[in-house]
Protein backbone atom coordinates (compact mmCIF):
# COMPACT_ATOMS: atom_id res chain seq x y z
CA UNK A 1 0.00 0.00 0.00
CA UNK A 2 1.30 3.48 -0.93
CA UNK A 3 2.28 5.58 2.04
CA UNK A 4 -0.11 8.55 2.50
CA UNK A 5 1.15 12.09 2.05
CA UNK A 6 -0.39 13.02 5.42
CA UNK A 7 -1.18 10.84 8.40
CA UNK A 8 -2.54 11.74 11.82
CA UNK A 9 -1.88 8.94 14.28
CA UNK A 10 -4.08 8.99 17.40
CA UNK A 11 -3.72 12.75 17.83
CA UNK A 12 -5.15 14.33 20.97
CA UNK A 13 -5.32 18.05 21.75
CA UNK A 14 -6.48 19.72 24.96
CA UNK A 15 -7.30 23.35 25.74
CA UNK A 16 -6.85 23.37 29.49
CA UNK A 17 -9.15 20.68 30.86
CA UNK A 18 -11.21 20.47 27.68
CA UNK A 19 -10.15 17.83 25.18
CA UNK A 20 -10.64 19.21 21.67
CA UNK A 21 -9.33 16.14 19.82
CA UNK A 22 -9.43 12.60 21.18
CA UNK A 23 -7.12 10.12 19.41
CA UNK A 24 -7.95 11.32 15.91
CA UNK A 25 -6.45 9.23 13.12
CA UNK A 26 -6.82 10.04 9.44
CA UNK A 27 -4.87 9.88 6.19
CA UNK A 28 -4.72 11.91 2.98
CA UNK A 29 -3.17 10.34 -0.09
CA UNK A 30 -1.22 12.31 -2.68
CA UNK A 31 -3.62 13.86 -5.18
CA UNK A 32 -6.71 13.30 -3.04
CA UNK A 33 -9.36 15.65 -1.78
CA UNK A 34 -10.40 14.47 1.68
CA UNK A 35 -13.10 16.34 3.54
CA UNK A 36 -13.48 16.69 7.29
CA UNK A 37 -17.07 17.27 8.40
CA UNK A 38 -18.86 17.84 11.68
CA UNK A 39 -20.82 20.35 13.72
CA UNK A 40 -19.34 23.56 15.10
CA UNK A 41 -16.99 22.75 17.96
CA UNK A 42 -16.34 19.19 16.79
CA UNK A 43 -12.61 19.79 16.33
CA UNK A 44 -12.29 20.40 12.59
CA UNK A 45 -10.35 23.67 12.77
CA UNK A 46 -8.23 22.33 15.61
CA UNK A 47 -7.25 19.41 13.39
CA UNK A 48 -5.99 21.75 10.65
CA UNK A 49 -4.22 24.01 13.14
CA UNK A 50 -2.48 20.98 14.62
CA UNK A 51 -1.24 19.87 11.19
CA UNK A 52 0.16 23.34 10.46
CA UNK A 53 1.89 23.57 13.84
CA UNK A 54 -0.28 26.31 15.33
CA UNK A 55 -1.54 23.93 18.03
CA UNK A 56 0.57 21.31 19.82
CA UNK A 57 -0.95 17.89 20.44
CA UNK A 58 -0.79 16.31 23.87
CA UNK A 59 -0.46 12.86 22.30
CA UNK A 60 -0.08 11.25 18.89
CA UNK A 61 1.88 12.10 15.76
CA UNK A 62 1.48 14.16 12.59
CA UNK A 63 3.44 12.65 9.70
CA UNK A 64 4.01 14.39 6.35
CA UNK A 65 5.38 12.17 3.58
CA UNK A 66 6.98 9.86 6.13
CA UNK A 67 8.49 12.68 8.23
CA UNK A 68 7.29 13.37 11.77
CA UNK A 69 6.33 17.07 11.91
CA UNK A 70 4.46 16.92 15.24
CA UNK A 71 6.86 19.29 16.98
CA UNK A 72 8.05 21.27 13.96
CA UNK A 73 7.69 25.06 13.97
CA UNK A 74 4.94 26.53 11.77
CA UNK A 75 7.48 28.15 9.40
CA UNK A 76 9.24 24.81 8.99
CA UNK A 77 5.91 23.15 8.16
CA UNK A 78 5.22 25.82 5.53
CA UNK A 79 8.69 25.22 4.09
CA UNK A 80 7.91 21.49 4.00
CA UNK A 81 5.00 22.30 1.69
CA UNK A 82 1.87 22.76 3.81
CA UNK A 83 -0.38 25.70 2.90
CA UNK A 84 -3.16 26.66 5.30
CA UNK A 85 -6.19 28.84 4.52
CA UNK A 86 -7.71 29.48 7.97
CA UNK A 87 -11.35 30.08 8.78
CA UNK A 88 -11.99 33.81 8.62
CA UNK A 89 -9.30 34.29 5.94
CA UNK A 90 -6.90 36.28 8.18
CA UNK A 91 -5.56 38.42 5.36
CA UNK A 92 -3.67 41.64 6.13
CA UNK A 93 -6.28 44.36 5.45
CA UNK A 94 -3.76 47.22 5.56
CA UNK A 95 -1.60 45.57 2.85
CA UNK A 96 -2.38 45.58 -0.85
CA UNK A 97 -3.44 42.42 -2.65
CA UNK A 98 0.06 42.08 -4.09
CA UNK A 99 1.71 42.62 -0.71
CA UNK A 100 -0.47 39.89 0.83
CA UNK A 101 0.73 37.50 -1.86
CA UNK A 102 4.34 38.43 -1.16
CA UNK A 103 3.82 37.62 2.51
CA UNK A 104 2.46 34.22 1.51
CA UNK A 105 5.55 33.53 -0.58
CA UNK A 106 8.14 34.83 1.87
CA UNK A 107 9.83 31.40 2.14
CA UNK A 108 10.07 30.93 -1.64
CA UNK A 109 12.89 32.04 -4.01
CA UNK A 110 12.29 35.32 -5.85
CA UNK A 111 11.81 33.66 -9.25
CA UNK A 112 9.25 31.29 -7.76
CA UNK A 113 7.36 34.24 -6.24
CA UNK A 114 7.00 35.91 -9.64
CA UNK A 115 5.72 32.67 -11.18
CA UNK A 116 3.33 32.01 -8.28
CA UNK A 117 1.94 35.56 -8.45
CA UNK A 118 1.21 35.16 -12.16
CA UNK A 119 -0.52 31.85 -11.44
CA UNK A 120 -2.62 33.46 -8.69
CA UNK A 121 -3.79 36.14 -11.10
CA UNK A 122 -4.62 33.45 -13.67
CA UNK A 123 -6.70 31.49 -11.14
CA UNK A 124 -8.35 34.64 -9.79
CA UNK A 125 -8.33 37.36 -12.49
CA UNK A 126 -10.10 39.83 -10.19
CA UNK A 127 -7.04 39.80 -7.91
CA UNK A 128 -4.86 40.87 -10.83
CA UNK A 129 -7.24 43.73 -11.49
CA UNK A 130 -7.03 44.76 -7.83
CA UNK A 131 -3.34 44.05 -7.21
CA UNK A 132 -2.67 47.56 -5.83
CA UNK A 133 -5.91 47.78 -3.86
CA UNK A 134 -5.90 47.46 -0.07
CA UNK A 135 -7.06 43.97 0.86
CA UNK A 136 -9.41 45.33 3.51
CA UNK A 137 -11.48 47.03 0.82
CA UNK A 138 -12.16 43.80 -1.10
CA UNK A 139 -15.51 42.03 -0.94
CA UNK A 140 -15.83 38.90 1.20
CA UNK A 141 -15.55 36.66 -1.82
CA UNK A 142 -12.49 38.49 -3.11
CA UNK A 143 -10.86 38.23 0.32
CA UNK A 144 -11.45 34.48 0.28
CA UNK A 145 -9.84 34.26 -3.15
CA UNK A 146 -6.88 36.23 -1.81
CA UNK A 147 -6.54 33.92 1.21
CA UNK A 148 -6.41 30.88 -1.08
CA UNK A 149 -4.04 32.57 -3.52
CA UNK A 150 -1.73 33.55 -0.65
CA UNK A 151 -1.53 29.92 0.53
CA UNK A 152 -0.76 28.80 -3.03
CA UNK A 153 2.30 31.07 -3.23
CA UNK A 154 4.52 28.28 -1.88
CA UNK A 155 3.11 25.73 -4.39
CA UNK A 156 2.05 23.54 -1.43
CA UNK A 157 2.21 19.78 -1.53
CA UNK A 158 -0.74 19.79 0.89
CA UNK A 159 -3.40 22.50 1.02
CA UNK A 160 -5.54 22.86 4.16
CA UNK A 161 -8.81 24.71 3.52
CA UNK A 162 -10.94 25.74 6.49
CA UNK A 163 -14.54 26.72 5.58
CA UNK A 164 -13.75 28.30 2.19
CA UNK A 165 -17.44 29.00 1.43
CA UNK A 166 -18.29 30.55 4.80
CA UNK A 167 -20.34 33.72 4.32
CA UNK A 168 -20.23 33.60 0.52
CA UNK A 169 -23.10 33.84 -1.92
CA UNK A 170 -24.11 30.72 -3.88
CA UNK A 171 -22.43 32.13 -7.00
CA UNK A 172 -19.13 32.78 -5.25
CA UNK A 173 -19.34 29.40 -3.52
CA UNK A 174 -19.61 27.71 -6.91
CA UNK A 175 -16.64 29.74 -8.14
CA UNK A 176 -14.48 28.83 -5.13
CA UNK A 177 -15.37 25.14 -5.41
CA UNK A 178 -14.57 25.29 -9.12
CA UNK A 179 -11.09 26.56 -8.29
CA UNK A 180 -10.63 23.81 -5.67
CA UNK A 181 -11.59 21.18 -8.27
CA UNK A 182 -9.18 22.73 -10.78
CA UNK A 183 -6.32 22.74 -8.27
CA UNK A 184 -6.96 19.07 -7.58
CA UNK A 185 -7.02 18.22 -11.30
CA UNK A 186 -3.63 19.92 -11.53
CA UNK A 187 -2.30 17.63 -8.80
CA UNK A 188 -2.97 19.44 -5.52
CA UNK A 189 -3.62 17.36 -2.42
CA UNK A 190 -6.35 18.96 -0.30
CA UNK A 191 -7.78 18.47 3.18
CA UNK A 192 -11.06 20.37 3.19
CA UNK A 193 -13.11 21.50 6.20
CA UNK A 194 -16.46 22.70 4.93
CA UNK A 195 -19.87 23.60 6.37
CA UNK A 196 -21.60 22.69 3.10
CA UNK A 197 -21.56 18.91 3.49
CA UNK A 198 -23.38 18.35 0.22
CA UNK A 199 -20.80 20.18 -1.87
CA UNK A 200 -17.87 18.79 0.09
CA UNK A 201 -18.98 15.18 -0.36
CA UNK A 202 -19.60 15.76 -4.07
CA UNK A 203 -16.04 17.06 -4.47
CA UNK A 204 -14.04 14.75 -2.19
CA UNK A 205 -13.00 11.15 -2.66
CA UNK A 206 -13.09 10.30 1.06
CA UNK A 207 -14.55 11.85 4.20
CA UNK A 208 -14.19 11.80 7.97
CA UNK A 209 -16.89 12.97 10.35
CA UNK A 210 -15.88 14.42 13.72
CA UNK A 211 -18.12 14.57 16.77
CA UNK A 212 -16.83 16.12 20.02
CA UNK A 213 -13.23 15.60 18.95
CA UNK A 214 -13.50 11.98 17.80
CA UNK A 215 -13.77 10.41 14.36
CA UNK A 216 -17.19 8.73 14.40
CA UNK A 217 -17.56 7.88 10.70
CA UNK A 218 -15.15 7.60 7.78
CA UNK A 219 -15.22 6.17 4.30
CA UNK A 220 -15.75 6.95 0.64
CA UNK A 221 -17.48 10.31 0.24
CA UNK A 222 -20.01 8.81 -2.14
CA UNK A 223 -20.97 6.14 0.39
CA UNK A 224 -21.39 8.62 3.23
CA UNK A 225 -23.48 10.90 1.03
CA UNK A 226 -25.81 8.03 0.14
CA UNK A 227 -26.27 6.59 3.64
CA UNK A 228 -29.51 8.07 5.07
CA UNK A 229 -28.55 7.27 8.68
CA UNK A 230 -25.23 9.10 8.42
CA UNK A 231 -26.81 11.97 6.52
CA UNK A 232 -29.47 12.48 9.17
CA UNK A 233 -27.33 11.82 12.25
CA UNK A 234 -24.13 13.67 11.37
CA UNK A 235 -24.44 15.76 8.23
CA UNK A 236 -27.77 17.54 8.59
CA UNK A 237 -28.80 16.43 5.13
CA UNK A 238 -32.35 15.31 4.42
CA UNK A 239 -32.29 14.97 0.64
CA UNK A 240 -29.91 12.85 -1.45
CA UNK A 241 -26.62 14.59 -2.18
CA UNK A 242 -26.15 15.98 -5.67
CA UNK A 243 -24.00 13.75 -7.91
Amino acid sequence: MTEPLLALERVSVAYGKRRALDEVSLTVGAGEIVTLLGANGSGKSTTLRTISGLVRPSAGRVVLDGRDITRAAPDAIVTAGVGHVPEGREIFPEFTVHENLLVGGHTAPRAAIVEATERAFTLFPVLGQRARQLAGTLSGGEQQMLAIARALMIRPRLLLLDEPSLGLSPRLTREIFGVIARLNREGATILLVEQNARRALALASRAYVLETGRVVVSGAARDLAADPRIRAAYLGLAEPAAP
